[in-house]
């Protein structure tokens, strides 16, 4: 793994919410605003721009925790700014504090974590529990 990063540096992904990103379950469409299982994976991946730059070519990102507080709707057609922020990187574990907004408006805050392991050991842990 590679140590580039430390406590503060910050990586920012933004997207357009769609109606694909709708609050929608096999019932239908709950409510014509980003969903908040779309603005996990969103903060998931603003996170994950960290690990893609941390990884040595046998590794790769694990998931291992997602907090979301939900604050404020994001309309179809709103730019939403996902910003992650290193808050820890101990143990192969990187911990982000997310910042979602539209504007000036904060629209969800939390917190990610991914740990780092080779390629070769995440196989023997899911094959493990198979």
């Amino acid at each position: 793994m590679k140590e580039l990063f430390k406590v503060g540096d910050q990586k920012i992904h933004e997207f357009r919410v769609s109606d694909d990103h709708l609050a929608t379950f096999d019932s239908g469409t709950v409510h014509s605003v980003c969903s908040t299982f779309v603005l996990a994976r969103e903060m998931e991946w603003s996170s994950r721009l960290f690990v893609l730059d941390m990884c040595d070519d046998d590794e790769e990102g694990v998931g291992t925790m997602l907090h979301i507080d939900h604050k404020s709707p994001a309309f179809v057609g709103d730019r939403v700014v996902v910003k992650a922020t290193v808050k820890r990187l101990l143990n192969q574990e990187l911990i982000c504090s997310i910042e979602v907004s539209v504007g000036e408006r904060c629209i969800a805050v939390g917190e990610t974590g991914q740990k780092v392991l080779t390629r070769k050991r995440i196989n023997q842990i899911f094959t493990s529990l198979e």
